[in-house]
């Protein structure tokens, strides 16, 4: 499945530098407002430790990863939902994206232009949402006077009438939420919308992990923990939806050889890399899980939105795989690797098979019987 995530900001907050660590690519990332006016797009692997154990295992002859996409989009600002700073094509842009990734200033660095008077990245998010609720409220005023004018001509069958009357009671509660700023409200209403395309397509309601980008000397030891800006960040969202990184470190880092990059890091003090920590948190925040299919040619990792079934999921193989579902071969990871190979996984009765119905779990290892 396509995974799409957004890097939205202020300008000059970092996005643009922590895009080119994330996929290492060359975006520019000048010290100027709106460098980049286009979004753009490039695509970087799932962290997955797994896979390298499977590859032993199998004796495979390549691995192929899950991947998540990122976009890196143009610096919004206050009035960006009415035009200024090029807002209006950007805002479209976050509405093709799956996950908002919040990046938020919280450095000093008198080398490095900031928009803003002073360092509050809470206040810098408040803008952005302002603008992305503005933007939501000149949908939902349009689509609320489409439905309103189909449900007073009473047009449609019994059942369609009734949908469009939800519909537009469910849109003017969106409403006033979002007239009231109450970001939390917004989201609820559009949980209970289900599969309403009007709602689900609000900016404000999407999914969002914040990345506080932190300075290199606050590396070591995790001394970014006592950065007041930081502090904020994580008593207003909570800690899970929090990620931390030196977006100007993780960039030179990502340009470094395994070796040196594993040096580097030493030197600095950084347990793990904060670029891994983001891509987990985006995969965890989409509510994915990993399946994998495993030969002698490759080992690839699947993702999928965690509760589908096996026939759903052998659709990500490949439609006819769906279409022609007969039953699949299942195992899973930690079984393989407490068993030591797959043969012996089926010997002691780890292997089943199982019907369309099966719910897939993470680290699951599928072979799945079709005829079309």
């Amino acid at each position: 499945m396509a995974i799409k995530a957004g890097l939205v900001g202020l300008p000059n907050v970092g996005k643009s530098t922590l895009f080119n660590a994330l996929t290492k690519s060359q975006v520019p990332a000048e010290n100027y407002p709106f460098c980049t006016i286009d979004p753009h797009l490039a695509i970087t692997f799932v962290p997955d430790p797994r896979l390298q154990k499977l590859l032993q295992l199998f004796n495979s002859q390549k691995i192929i990863p899950a991947t998540v996409s990122f976009v890196d989009i143009a610096g919004l600002v206050k009035g960006a939902a009415s035009g200024e700073g090029l807002g209006n094509q950007f805002l479209t842009h976050i509405r093709d994206v799956n996950l908002i990734l919040h990046v938020l200033r919280c450095f000093q660095d008198t080398n490095i232009t900031n928009t803003r008077d002073s360092i509050d990245p809470v206040s810098d998010y408040e803008i952005i949402m302002a603008e992305l609720m503005l933007k939501d409220l000149e949908m939902v005023a349009k689509r609320i006077d489409k439905v309103n004018s189909l449900v007073r001509k009473a047009q449609g069958s019994p059942a369609e009438r009734k949908e469009n009357e939800r519909e537009l009671a469910l849109l003017q509660k969106i409403q006033t939420a979002l007239n009231a700023s109450d970001v939390t409200a917004v989201r609820s209403l559009v949980h209970q919308a289900g599969t309403l395309t009007s709602c689900s397509e609000l900016l404000s309601a999407k999914e969002f992990l914040v990345i506080a980008n932190i300075s290199e000397q606050e590396l070591e030891n995790d001394a970014y923990k006592q950065n007041p800006a930081y502090q904020t960040l994580v008593t207003r969202f909570g800690i899970e939806n929090v990620a931390a990184v030196a977006a100007k470190t993780e960039g030179e880092i990502s340009q470094l050889p395994d070796e040196e990059a594993h040096e580097f890091m030493a030197m600095l003090g950084m347990k793990e890399r904060g670029l891994d920590t983001i891509i987990q948190k985006t995969y965890a925040k989409l509510g994915l899980i990993t399946f994998f299919t495993c030969g002698p040619k490759e080992i690839h990792a699947w993702p999928i939105k965690k509760g589908i079934t096996i026939r759903q999921a052998a659709g990500e193989i490949h439609s006819d795989l769906e279409r022609g579902f007969i039953c699949a071969e299942i195992f899973n990871y930690a079984d393989l690797v407490s068993a030591g190979s797959e043969a012996k996984v089926k010997e002691i009765g780890k292997m089943r098979t199982e019907g369309q119905d099966y719910i897939v779990q993470d680290g699951d290892i599928v072979h799945v019987k079709f005829a079309v």
